[in-house]
């Protein structure tokens, strides 16, 4: 579908005067007490309200910085319109998780921070439109899964995130045999074991987006872990891929490294949002264990720390979230620090743990933290915290969740001989996916470190594209 908007001052104008439309959300009160979905969403007639304030600009920045390319004015101007088939026909193209992405992506900072009607007002809100156009297509059963005549070539996916589905599916509608390799028991990566149920129902959405990828042909085995089940080599040399792309994610946990660590009670983010997404603690009819106490402590400030508190908050603690800088340099995406503070959760900024308190049975009664104060910018041009002298003070808490990050487990790595890794533990591959060993290719978290899901998906399209040109060149 070819769009022209002749944009006209006076045209511009009129849109301008059109309001973002709010999205309806659970009250603060009672959502904190449960794991149903934060955001109702558009209904049709909210939709095509939000969408008619797009400008349908010649040139349009919101593209640009969407990284699977979704030609964004095209789908917005068909929901304006009411067709909304088409709406998802035009984001099939480019996403083949678009009720995902159209929940957990950082819109602010990609697509809609580069909206024009945010320059001097709100941008247009392209995320809760995505997700709209999903969940509709979802609901009335409207699925695209056209792909090309099957080529002969087979193609290895580890892992079963967002880079390996989005690689997977791209790859399988060009024809290729593809089966994608989980460790899991369920497929789906992080976003079935980081991301929790409020945020994003593993039924209604992850489940059904992989079922979409799955319709393309792509084959799911789950329980391979590889490295020991089976290796990268013997994936090319015994079983006839013709090439191998490892997505399996950054999974492996940090720890701050200060005393009283090993003390029960002290848990990764990581570990404690698995067991309660993935094997669903928070549910009565599940036996899995978690144990939160009256008090949980969360040390970190992304959107895997605002995870877990909003989580812990929910299983009944008392939540408080620790991190040594200040809310202006918070990670986390400005709509989940809202949501934390208005479910109740006591944010402690400019305050750095130094231990770990405990009492003589060996569990953590509480965590002992020093006052900061920013500095200089570090590496990253974020100023840096320095401790404020003789500030320490004490946080009585039953339970810590240390969220400072994860990196890639080295289990691949160290099993695939030729295969060139960082200082961090990260594959080395190009912006093209390509890695020091022939035939593989890698993207995402194991190749980036922890990043988001949209990223993930990027690098997956782009792997797809480089294995395409590979396989064609030998």
């Amino acid at each position: 579908m070819k769009l022209t908007i002749n944009v006209k001052s006076d045209y511009t104008d009129m849109r301008n005067k059109i309001p973002r439309v709010p999205v309806r959300e659970q009250d603060p009160a009672v959502r904190a007490k449960n794991f149903e979905e934060v955001c109702y969403g558009y209904n049709a007639e909210e939709a095509q309200m939000e969408a008619s304030r797009c400008l349908g600009c010649k040139k349009p920045s919101c593209i640009a910085q969407c990284p699977v390319s979704i030609q964004i004015p095209q789908f917005i101007y068909a929901v304006e319109q009411g067709n909304f088939t088409e709406a998802a026909a035009i984001i099939a193209k480019d996403s083949s998780l678009p009720a995902v992405c159209g929940r957990v992506c950082p819109q602010e900072s990609q697509c809609e921070g580069s909206c024009i009607l945010g320059v001097k007002g709100e941008p247009v809100a392209i995320g809760k439109l995505e997700r709209f156009v999903a969940d509709w297509a979802r609901e009335n059963g409207v699925r695209f899964s056209d792909k090309k005549e099957a080529n002969g070539h087979k193609v290895a996916i580890i892992g079963s995130g967002p880079a390996g589905l989005a690689c997977a599916a791209d790859l399988a509608k060009n024809g290729y045999d593809v089966t994608i390799f989980e460790a899991l028991h369920e497929p789906g990566g992080v976003l079935q074991y980081g991301i929790p149920e409020f945020r994003l129902p593993k039924e209604l959405v992850v489940r059904t987006e992989v079922e979409n990828v799955r319709s393309l042909g792509v084959k799911i085995e789950t329980n391979v872990v590889v490295g020991r089940t089976v290796t990268v080599d013997s994936l090319i040399e015994d079983e006839g891929f013709s090439a191998v792309f490892i997505g399996s994610g950054a999974g492996l946990p940090k720890f701050m490294g200060i005393p009283g660590e090993n003390l029960n009670g002290v848990v990764s983010a990581n570990e404690f949002l698995t067991r309660n997404n993935l094997m669903r603690a928070y549910d009565p009819d599940y036996d899995t264990p978690i144990y939160v106490g009256k008090r949980v402590a969360v040390v970190g400030g992304g959107n895997v720390a605002m995870d877990a508190a909003r989580t812990a908050l929910r299983l009944g603690a008392e939540v408080t979230i620790v991190y040594r800088r200040t809310e202006k340099e918070l990670p986390a995406r400005v709509e989940e620090v809202h949501h934390a503070k208005q479910e109740g959760i006591d944010f402690k900024m400019l305050t750095n743990p130094v231990e770990v308190l405990g009492n003589e049975k060996g569990w953590v009664t509480g965590l002992k933290c020093i006052k900061m104060e920013l500095g200089e910018p570090d590496e990253s041009g974020r100023r840096s915290p320095v401790p404020v002298p003789d500030s320490e003070f004490d946080i009585e808490t039953d339970v810590v969740v240390m969220s400072l990050g994860t990196s890639p487990n080295p289990l691949i790595a160290s099993t695939t001989p030729g295969l060139e890794t960082n200082r961090w533990k990260c594959v080395v591959a190009d912006d093209n996916g390509v890695t020091s060993k022939a035939g593989v290719f890698a993207g995402g978290d194991v190749v980036t470190g922890a990043a988001t899901v949209i990223l993930a998906m990027g690098a997956g399209r782009k792997a797809a594209e480089a294995i395409d040109s590979y396989i064609k060149s030998k």
